[in-house]
């Protein structure tokens, strides 16, 4: 079965217009691959038969399904340390803030979570940052499109070779290690951390159900995947929900040049309202 270039046209059109993804068409094979799984999970055996299904109104929860399909989840623990590193020099300056303030609110938005590992790295990293003898409202909204992602984000259980890269001292504080499946140790994060995680599914493109304001938003390799028109308007609109003197993150591969936005270069990957 052959994914006809009309077909693959509509298919692209449509998950552009639902979550502003651009499949050109290099990503033609990547689309048939995935459209072929899913299609053998639901039975279909025609593109054009699932075409129409996802969408008919009264089955817009197996589109949701199929960009789930489409949407790439490779992630890792402190994947770009870079910005963690930062981190490092800016939420001792945020707190020092916040004591002039009298305020203990803190607020991150991890957005393009996946399947957990960046909100779980962030909320290792600030807590180590925190002053011990201070109570602080920390929290982290952690959203992604794919809820299949996200149901492995919410459970935290992790593959040994996921947590290898977690150093040592944070690995034995904030994960504790259980029976996985035959003889494979998996590893799951423990209450203190998921307390501070709220997961939630958000496709960028919708309006945000949340008022924020952030203090860091990370917001990072998602852009990627979109066109100079989308990006543009992402950003605009996220620029929104960062706190005066807040900070986006973005992926090293990507920049916001050449984009219309309100926010400052402080260096590569990282701009600040």
């Amino acid at each position: 079965m052959v994914l006809s270039d009309a077909l693959f046209q509509r298919f692209s059109s449509l998950v552009y217009q639902e979550c502003g993804i651009n499949l050109h068409d290099g990503k033609k094979a990547l689309l048939q691959a995935r459209l072929n799984k899913r299609m053998r999970t639901t039975g279909f055996s025609s593109y054009d038969d699932y075409f129409e299904y996802i969408t008919s109104k009264s089955n817009a929860e197996e589109l949701i399904h199929f960009l789930d399909c489409i949407s790439t989840n490779l992630t890792y623990f402190f994947r770009e340390p870079q910005h963690f590193d930062l981190l490092d020099k800016l939420v001792p300056e945020l707190l020092g803030q916040r004591k002039t303030e009298r305020s203990n609110r803190i607020r991150i938005w991890s957005a393009g979570c996946s399947t957990g590992e960046e909100p779980y790295s962030l909320a290792m990293r600030v807590l180590g940052l925190l002053d011990g003898s201070q109570r602080y409202d920390f929290r982290i909204l952690a959203t992604d499109i794919s809820t299949r992602a996200l149901g492995v984000a919410v459970k935290g259980v992790y593959a040994e070779e996921k947590v290898q890269k977690i150093p040592d001292v944070l690995r034995k504080q904030y994960f504790r290690k259980i029976n996985g499946r035959g003889d494979r140790a998996e590893y799951e994060v423990v209450p203190v951390l998921k307390s501070i995680i709220t997961f939630r599914r958000l496709n960028l493109k919708e309006p945000f159900p949340f008022k924020g304001p952030f203090d860091y938003i990370f917001c990072r390799n998602v852009m990627i995947y979109f066109d100079k028109k989308t990006q543009e308007a992402l950003i605009q609109k996220i620029a929104n929900y960062l706190s005066p003197g807040g900070f986006l993150f973005v992926g090293h591969s990507e920049s916001l040049m050449g984009l219309s936005h309100p926010l400052s270069y402080v260096r590569p990957a990282v701009y600040r309202k």
